[in-house]
């Protein structure tokens, strides 16, 4: 009675959506995954088994023959590999940097940036200039900054709750860092990691040069957090200092991969889809256990809950790994234009790509009709303390799917421990909490269970459509 009285106050405030059973199915999915999850082992092969899974690698190749396979043993209607060319760059042997200072030389942590050519075979030496933003070498000009090597020293904001808000604030000098010191004859790049944490470990990432002719394009790299502090620091008593350091990393021709596809086909709409995913490859440095493993083996294990908790989708439920997330984004537009030419219709697609934390939530890209029926389910996430319902944004492999009639979501996880292992050798297998990881794949399969139950609202106006 007491539990009833407190469903009709909740709905005093915002009108539930959904009928007392839903209850009953989504306590037996979370209890499914917390007693019989799949995910946690899944992400051990991943992690301790295949490793970093680089786009265009040999890891690669493994996760998506490993995943598929796995896939096929759960009797899946549908299991498919689609076909994607992927850029693939390795970094070769590892980095080295160092610089002078009251007659010591003191080596740095540095890692070099996806997508960076490598320095010459002798490495760079060169006094360096500090900046906390790109808009300050304009300002400094080509005089100031010809022959020097760019340092990048803008931290992530401390005081930011969200801490991707944080990243989004600074991520800049890492992705175009190079291409806009390049224009005014710098000799290369290094970039404060993107962490909020200080420590010896240098954050790698994609990095680009856009349309910067070739013989202005620079080595990049990333400096750890305690490293830049310290270039910093010396460089406000010497600014004349010399900075070193070498890197052999190599851009190669595309190569083929695949996007991991696997389908339960649905009994009423099959022709309308539902797709859960996240991205296969991961960069090199650790094991890519949070960035995404996570993400994969929760999306495959949503497909295993259902069945498990005998759900029978309305509609066709997708699970898309995707491949080349990282540098470049080629499986998500790749699944994206195949879509568009069967005339697919994707009404919902979830996307798990911040790490296997505790679940609070989730972000929509939807129209107000479709985000007021997502706040009408909020009371049934309630006893998971799943509290964060909010519109503006999903990911970035869903994204190409956007349209003006179908709802976007990425689940959002806590984020303050993201950053510490994001693109970094410390994002490995033991930093995963199993819990946590069940919870996030129980989370987006509760999700898709209401979405294939209620389906969604047409969107009548494109300009309604929140991001």
């Amino acid at each position: 009675m007491k539990v009833r009285l407190l469903t009709l106050i909740i709905c005093g405030f915002v009108t539930c959506n959904y009928a007392q059973d839903d209850e009953a199915v989504l306590k037996t999915v979370y209890t499914t995954s917390l007693t019989n999850g799949k995910s946690y082992d899944w992400l051990d092969h991943l992690s301790n088994q295949i490793g970093g899974r680089l786009s265009g690698s040999k890891n690669a190749e493994l996760a998506v023959q490993y995943t598929k396979a796995e896939l096929e043993k759960l009797g899946l209607d549908k299991v498919w590999l689609q076909p994607v060319m992927v850029p693939k760059w390795e970094r070769g042997e590892k980095e080295k940097a160092f610089f002078e200072v009251s007659g010591f030389v003191k080596e740095v942590n540095i890692c070099a940036l996806g997508g960076s050519i490598a320095t010459p075979e002798d490495g760079i030496s060169a006094k360096v200039i500090e900046v906390k933003g790109l808009d300050e070498l304009t300002v400094l000009g080509k005089e100031n900054i010809e022959g020097k090597i760019v340092f990048f020293n803008r931290p992530m904001q401390a005081d930011l709750i969200s801490t991707f808000n944080a990243y989004g604030g600074c991520v800049d000098q890492r992705y175009s860092g190079a291409k806009e010191a390049g224009k005014f004859g710098a000799v290369g790049v290094i970039v404060r990691s993107m962490n909020l944490r200080q420590d010896d470990l240098p954050h790698t990432g994609s990095m680009s040069y856009g349309d910067l002719p070739v013989e202005q394009r620079i080595p990049s790299a990333a400096i750890s957090t305690n490293d830049a502090d310290k270039l910093s620091k010396a460089l406000k008593k010497n600014k004349a200092l010399q900075f070193y350091f070498k890197q052999n990393c190599q851009q190669f021709e595309d190569v083929q991969s695949y996007n991991v596809i696997g389908e339960i086909t649905g009994s009423k709409f099959p022709n309308e889809y539902i797709l859960v995913g996240g991205h296969l490859d991961s960069w090199d440095l650790g094991d890519g256990a949070h960035d995404d493993g996570a993400g994969v083996v929760q999306s495959m294990d949503v497909l295993r809950l259902l069945m498990a908790s005998g759900i029978k989708p309305k509609r066709s439920i997708r699970v898309v790994l995707f491949m080349n997330e990282e540098n470049g984004l080629r499986g998500a537009t790749e699944y994206a234009k195949v879509a568009k030419e069967k005339n697919e219709n994707h009404i919902f697609a979830l996307e798990s790509d911040a790490g296997g934390f505790t679940p609070r939530g989730f972000s929509f890209a939807a129209n107000d009709a479709n985000f007021n029926q997502v706040l009408g389910w909020k009371a049934l996430f309630k006893p998971y303390l799943i509290h964060y319902f909010e519109l503006g944004g999903s990911g970035a492999d869903v994204g190409p799917l956007k349209s003006d009639t179908n709802v976007l979501a990425g689940l959002r996880p806590d984020s303050q421990r993201y950053f510490d292992h994001h693109h970094a050798a410390n994002d490995t297998f033991e930093h995963v909490n199993k819990r946590e990881l069940e919870l996030g794949a129980a989370t987006m399969t509760a999700l898709v269970y209401l979405f294939d139950k209620y389906g969604i609202n047409p969107i009548q106006n494109a300009s309604e459509i929140k991001d």
